[in-house]
């Protein structure tokens, strides 16, 4: 695949984060630990609220971000969080905490609906008797879409749906968004949008299921990687790419809350890409590796064809991907070398948001 030049990006702004107070829950996850370290940098005050870190090892643990607090506290507890969310009494709001994953979602359906719909609902209600909030960014997924299956990107105004109990609970979660939005915080002055994004991949994450660091385990341990469906093919994209478009949006959001709808971010269409394409770059990148692939029937259904439509954020945001395929997995899989080999996760994290921040 053919990696086409970038010619301009736009990337958060320190100015605009200092000193601003910011809840984020979902702070012990994968994409919350890279956005904790972050928005350190850039100078804003983070009270953490999530669940504790579920694998071993985690990110969260080993590159200890600093926060100005942190709570394990699962969100589905209305009046606890409600508590924590009135203490913080932030600023800017950034949800991410959720059942992330497909296959526990079939494991667990009602636990799933629990967390994504009731609470998110759970935390826009708390938001409501919280003065100070200007903007909350709702992070949903790729796979809110009711998936036809078909060659064409999702946009924004596609229906939305969902076949396994995770999609179908974001996408409960975008109306409930909405909702809250329109009925209650629009009003009430809080600028509400929903992000979506998906198959984010980069150093730290030790989630089952998912496809690079399930490579990265096996390799490192001698094991032959097996793959179920090598033909699925969705928007691959660095972690820093999305919580870039997270933090952009922010901004924009407290200066205009006209802003204030669902965005797709992502790779452009066209650089969709298979299962199978992103492990050969990764075996490549990693300099060896065994692979099984299976024939795409093993377990239960899961989507084989996502692109996204990112062309709103594009002309109304001014974001666009910095780093395409090949550098994401690259980058991936030397985070992933250069930990197992004793360097630390803070560092490499900070080196990767260092390089990120250097478009020009």
């Amino acid at each position: 695949m053919e990696d086409l030049a970038v010619t301009a990006c736009v990337r958060p702004n320190s100015d605009f984060w200092a000193g601003k107070r910011v809840l984020l829950t979902g702070h012990t996850g994968f994409k919350g630990t890279w956005l904790s370290i972050w928005l350190a940098r850039l100078g804003a005050s983070v009270t953490g609220i999530s669940l504790p870190p579920e694998t071993e090892p985690n990110l969260f643990t080993l590159a200890r971000p600093e926060l100005a607090a942190s709570h394990f506290q699962d969100i589905r507890d209305a009046a606890r969080l409600a508590e924590l969310v009135r203490m913080a009494s932030p600023e800017i709001v950034l949800h991410l905490a959720a059942q992330a994953l497909v296959r526990p979602s079939y494991q667990d359906p009602l636990g799933t609906f629990a967390t994504n719909v009731l609470g998110t609902a759970n935390l826009l209600e708390a938001i409501r008797s919280v003065p100070s909030a200007r903007v909350v960014v709702a992070i949903t997924t790729d796979k809110v879409y009711r998936n036809l299956e078909h060659a064409f990107p999702y946009r924004e105004t596609d229906q939305i749906g969902g076949h396994d109990p995770y999609s179908a609970s974001k996408a409960a979660a975008e109306i409930t968004i909405s909702s809250y939005r329109d009925s209650f915080l629009r009003e009430q002055g809080v600028a509400v949008a929903s992000a979506r994004a998906g198959n984010v991949i980069g150093g730290g994450d030790w989630s089952m299921d998912r496809l690079l660091p399930d490579a990265a385990r096996a390799w490192q341990s001698g094991k032959v990687l097996h793959v179920r469906r090598p033909e699925a093919k969705g928007p691959w994209q660095h972690v820093l790419e999305p919580l870039s478009a997270y933090l952009v949006l922010a901004e924009r959001l407290y200066d205009d809350p006209t802003l204030a709808q669902a965005y797709n971010f992502g790779p452009v269409s066209h650089e969709a890409a298979s299962v199978r394409q992103v492990i050969e770059i990764a075996r490549a990148s990693y300099g060896s590796g065994d692979v099984q692939y299976g024939d795409g029937t093993e377990g239960p259904h899961e989507a084989r064809w996502l692109a996204l439509e990112t062309a709103k954020a594009r002309h109304m945001l001014n974001i666009e991907p910095r780093w395409l395929l090949k550098e994401a997995v690259d980058r991936t899989m030397t985070w992933y070398r250069a930990q197992h080999g004793g360097a630390d996760a803070r560092a490499l994290c900070e080196a990767e948001i260092t390089d990120y921040e250097a478009c020009p």
